[in-house]
């Protein structure tokens, strides 16, 4: 009964869930700090973004403890097209967006973010190959024994 739970990624998961509300207080505080420079388009995109990336935060990683440690193939892949779509793509717009006003301390925890996100997309596709081929083998093997077993004794 091999283990097939990815040790990396489940340290960058682990690092993640200290790193994302320092990330979140970071970045609200600088959102307030900056929210009067702000053009009323960015005013709403970026608390919209906000939003969203803590709701999609918080489901992201629950699904990749979950998917990762129990080894369950449908909530690794949602953990990773949740990396994959919302967040990684977020975190680049608040990264090279310049129209944000970007503060320094903001640009740092935002590089630092996206480093976890792109090591846990790569890192989640490894696992969730692995994970898969490794769970079609045993269902092919599952399915080999029962047929055996259904086959009639020669003789």
């Amino acid at each position: 009964c091999e283990i097939l739970s990815s040790l990396p990624l489940q340290m960058s998961l682990y690092f993640n869930v200290y790193f994302f509300p320092f990330w979140w207080l970071i970045t609200v505080a600088i959102l307030y700090l900056k929210y009067p420079a702000l053009s009323d388009y960015y005013k709403f995109i970026l608390v919209t973004i906000m939003i969203l990336v803590s709701l999609t935060e918080l489901i992201r990683l629950y699904l990749g403890y979950v998917g990762n440690l129990l080894e369950k193939v449908p909530e690794l892949a949602g953990f990773w097209l949740l990396t994959l779509l919302p967040q990684l793509p977020i975190i680049l717009f608040l990264l090279f967006n310049e129209g944000l006003k970007i503060h320094s301390l903001e640009r740092a925890v935002h590089i630092i973010f996206a480093a976890f996100l792109s090591f846990q997309v790569v890192a989640a596709f490894f696992a969730l190959r692995r994970m898969v081929n490794t769970l079609a083998t045993r269902f092919r093997l599952t399915e080999f024994h029962r047929l055996e077993e259904q086959r009639p004794a020669p003789g």
